[in-house]
C-alpha cells in the first residue's frame, strides 16, 4: 500500500541528493500527502531542509533534484513546485493494478508485544463500563498484528481480590449456602446475573454495620491462603463468572491467548521472589512509624501526582502490616514475568476453544499440560486500564527502572482511557433508575457496578440486536430468520465497537443507542452499509453479465484508462481520490499506533465510506454504457471494499451479507 511507495520515493530522493550535492548525510524528511491532488499525489519538502546546508533557495534545489531523479517506476511525473516542494504524480492505472493484484501488505518484522486488556473482576456480569477497555484492547491487538507485530493477548483474572471475597461473603453470610448449594445455583441460573444482585446486596449489608467488614477481611485472608471452604467456593465462582465473561466478549468478536490468574502469582511464589528482589535493591522498605507502620512501602517518585501533600501520601503500600500483599505488589511481579525478568514461569492448562477456533490457555499452579506456546518474555507491554490507575501503573515502570531495567520501564505502557456513561434517553430505555439530586443535573448518567446501578453488556447487546432486527426485517422481509438474526447481531456489535473507538480515548464517552445504531452519519452501521453497497454491485454484475471480480480485473491493463488518468473529467478525480485514499490504510495504522489514538482509524474509515458513497451516487457502474469506464470504476470499487473491509476488521466489525 502507500507506505511501500513512500519508502520507494524516499530512497530515490536520498540517492539523488547524495549524487547531486555530494552529501553523506541528509536531514530527516517526510513524504507527505498534499491537501489537493492538483499539487500531486505525494509531496516532499526536502529542499527546505537542504536549503540551509547548501545555502541555495529551495526552488533551485528542487529543480536539481528533479533532473537528477530521472524516472522512477510507478511515478508518471515529478514537478519542482515554485515554492520548493517536490510533487510526485503517480502512474494511476499501474498503481491501481498493483493494488488489486496484491491482496496482502508487507508488514515489517517486530519483536513480541503483550497487550493485557479487559481484566473484569470475576464476581458478576460484565457491564457497559467494561466495553471501552475491551474494544480498545482488542483493536490495539489487531492493528499491531496488521503491521507485523507478534502479539500475545492476556486477560488478567483477579481471583483473590476483595470483589470475589464479597460474593463469597454473600453466599456464606447472607444466604448460608454450601459449596454444593452454590454449584446448584450456578448450574440452574444465569450465574453472572445472580452474582450481580448478590454483590449489590453485600454492599448494602456492609453499609448497615461496619463491623461486618471484619468478615470480609477474614474471607479475603482465607481466599489468598487457600483455606477451605472459602478457597473452593472462590474457585467455583471465578470459573463460572470468567466463562460467562468470555461468552460476552465472544459476542463482541474478542478473543485472548492467555488468562493470567492472580492466585497463581501467589501460589507459585512469583510475588515472594519479586518481593525479595525489591527488598534487596532497596525499592521497598519497612515503614516503622506513622499510620503505615509495619507496612512495606514504595516511595513514589517526585513528579507523580498523588492525593495529599504529606510524606505518607508519597508512599504506596505494597505489603500491608498483616502480611497481605496489595494488588500493586502482585502487578509488579506479573509485569516482571511479562518481560522475562522474574527467572521463573507459570504452568499452563487448556481452558477452552474460543468461538474463532483459537485455543485459550490459562495459568495454573498444578501440573502443566503439553502443547502450551511460549508465553511472556515480551519486548513491549501495553496495559489497557482506565486513567484512574495512572499513578499505580507508573509504579510498575518505577520498579523496573529502580531495579536497573530502564528500557523495559520505557516499554511498559499504560494505555489509559476515560470512562463510559449513558445518555439519559438510553439509560431510561435500559431500565436505569432516574437520577436524583445533583446527578439529575448532569448531561449523562454514571454507572456503578458496586451499587448494582449499571447496564450489563449482554442486555445492551440484546436490546441493540432487537432494534437492528426490526430494521433489517423491514428492509429484507424475504431473508431467513437466521440470516436476519445474524445480520442484526453484526450491526449491534458494529454500533457498539465503532462508538467506543470514534472518540479520543482521553474523552468521556456518553453512549447513546439511537446515535450508535443509525445507518446514517459517523456510525458502525454506516460503514458496514458502504461495503454491503459495494458488494451488491458485484452481485448484480454476476447476475446480469456473469462477471465476477476476477473477470473485472482480468486484462484491465489492456483497456483504455482515461477513466482514471489525469483529465478534466470529474469522474477521474473522484475515482482516483477513492483509490488513493483506500491505499492509505497502512499509513493510517502507523499513525494510530504512534499516537495510540483509535479515533484516527475510525475517522479515516468514515471518510473513506463517505468518498465511496459520493462516488456511487455520481458515477454509475452497472448502468454505465462505456465498457472501459465500467471496468475501471468496478476495479476501483473492488479495491475500496477490500480496504474498508480490512479497516472494519481492525475495529472488530464484520460485514453482513445484506442490510
Amino acid at each position: 500500500m502507500i507506505l511501500s511507495l513512500h519508502s520507494h520515493v524516499h530512497d530515490a530522493i536520498l540517492r539523488a541528493a547524495r549524487q547531486a550535492f555530494s552529501l553523506d548525510e541528509l536531514p530527516a524528511f517526510a513524504v507527505e500527502t498534499p491537501p489537493s491532488r492538483a499539487f500531486g499525489d505525494l509531496a516532499v519538502p526536502v529542499a527546505f531542509q537542504l536549503a540551509r546546508t547548501l545555502k541555495k533557495p529551495p526552488r533551485a534545489i528542487a529543480h536539481t533534484l528533479v533532473e537528477t531523479l530521472g524516472t522512477i517506476p510507478g511515478i508518471s511525473q515529478i514537478v519542482a513546485a515554485p515554492n520548493g516542494y517536490l510533487n510526485f504524480y503517480l502512474d494511476r492505472p499501474g498503481y491501481l493494478l498493483a493494488l488489486v493484484a496484491s491482496r496482502d501488505h508487507a508488514p515489517a518484522a517486530h519483536q513480541k508485544t503483550i497487550v493485557e486488556h479487559t481484566a473484569i473482576n470475576p464476581n458478576k456480569a460484565a457491564h457497559v463500563g467494561h466495553l471501552r477497555n475491551a474494544a480498545l484492547g482488542d483493536t490495539l491487538s489487531r492493528v499491531l498484528r496488521f503491521r507485523g507485530t507478534p502479539v500475545e493477548v492476556q486477560n488478567y483474572i483477579d481471583d483473590t481480590g476483595v470483589q470475589v471475597a464479597d460474593v463469597i461473603v454473600g453466599f456464606l453470610a447472607l444466604e448460608q449456602q454450601t459449596l454444593d448449594g452454590i454449584r446448584h445455583i450456578a448450574d440452574t441460573t444465569r450465574f453472572d446475573y445472580y452474582c450481580w444482585d448478590l454483590y449489590s446486596r453485600v454492599t448494602e449489608w456492609y453499609d448497615g454495620d461496619n463491623a461486618r467488614l471484619d468478615i470480609r477481611a477474614r474471607t479475603l485472608h482465607d481466599l489468598e491462603a487457600g483455606h477451605d471452604p472459602v478457597s473452593s467456593i472462590g474457585t467455583l465462582i471465578v470459573d463460572r463468572i470468567v466463562r460467562a465473561h468470555l461468552k460476552t466478549m465472544a459476542r463482541l468478536n474478542i478473543a485472548y491467548d492467555l488468562l493470567t490468574y492472580e492466585g497463581d502469582i501467589l501460589r507459585l511464589k512469583f510475588w515472594a521472589h519479586a518481593f525479595d528482589i525489591l527488598k534487596a535493591q532497596g525499592a521497598v522498605f519497612l515503614q516503622t512509624e506513622g499510620k503505615l507502620a509495619g507496612c512495606w512501602v514504595m516511595r513514589i517518585e517526585d513528579g507523580q501526582t498523588v492525593e495529599g501533600d504529606d510524606e505518607e501520601a508519597r508512599e504506596k503500600v505494597i505489603v500491608r502490616s498483616n502480611g497481605v500483599v496489595t494488588y500493586v505488589g502482585k502487578d509488579i511481579a506479573n509485569q516482571f514475568w511479562k518481560f522475562g525478568l522474574l527467572g521463573r514461569d507459570f504452568r499452563y492448562r487448556r481452558f477452552l476453544e474460543q468461538a474463532n477456533g483459537q485455543p485459550l490457555w490459562a495459568t495454573t499452579s498444578a501440573e502443566s499440560e503439553p502443547g502450551a506456546p511460549p508465553f511472556g518474555k515480551a519486548s513491549r507491554i501495553y496495559n489497557v486500564i482506565d486513567s484512574r490507575q495512572m499513578y499505580l501503573q507508573a509504579l510498575l515502570s518505577q520498579a523496573l527502572r529502580t531495579l536497573g531495567h530502564p528500557v523495559e520501564a520505557d516499554r511498559s505502557i499504560h494505555f489509559s482511557y476515560e470512562m463510559v456513561a449513558l445518555s439519559h434517553t438510553t439509560a431510561r430505555e435500559l431500565g436505569y433508575p432516574p437520577p436524583v439530586d445533583e446527578d439529575a443535573k448532569k448531561p449523562f448518567v454514571e454507572v456503578s457496578g458496586r451499587k448494582g446501578l449499571g447496564v450489563k453488556i449482554d442486555d445492551l447487546l440484546d436490546l441493540l440486536t432487537d432494534k437492528a432486527l426490526a430494521e433489517v426485517t423491514r428492509r429484507n422481509p424475504e431473508a431467513s430468520d437466521a440470516e436476519r438474526q445474524r445480520t442484526a447481531s453484526q450491526i449491534a456489535v458494529a454500533a457498539i465497537r465503532y462508538f467506543m473507538l470514534k472518540f479520543s480515548r482521553g474523552k468521556l464517552i456518553v453512549f447513546d443507542m439511537e446515535e450508535a445504531l443509525s445507518f446514517e452519519g459517523e456510525t458502525g452501521p454506516y460503514l458496514q452499509y458502504a461495503v454491503v453497497r459495494a458488494n451488491n454491485i458485484f452481485g448484480k454484475l454476476k447476475e446480469r453479465e456473469s462477471i465476477d471480480e476476477a473477470a473485472v480485473l482480468s486484462g484491465l491493463e489492456a483497456i483504455r484508462a482515461d477513466e482514471i488518468v489525469e483529465t478534466s473529467d470529474d469522474a477521474t478525480h473522484d475515482l482516483w481520490a477513492l483509490v488513493f485514499e483506500a491505499s492509505r490504510l497502512d499509513d493510517i495504522v502507523e499513525q494510530t499506533v504512534r499516537a495510540l489514538e483509535f479515533s484516527v482509524l475510525a475517522k479515516y474509515a468514515f471518510g473513506l465510506a463517505q468518498l465511496f458513497n459520493a462516488f456511487y451516487h455520481r458515477f454509475p457502474i452497472l448502468n454505465e454504457e462505456d465498457a472501459a469506464r465500467r471496468r475501471w470504476r468496478a476495479a476501483g470499487v473492488a479495491y475500496f471494499r477490500m480496504q474498508l473491509t480490512r479497516a472494519l476488521d481492525l475495529m472488530g466489525i464484520e460485514v453482513p451479507g445484506r442490510m
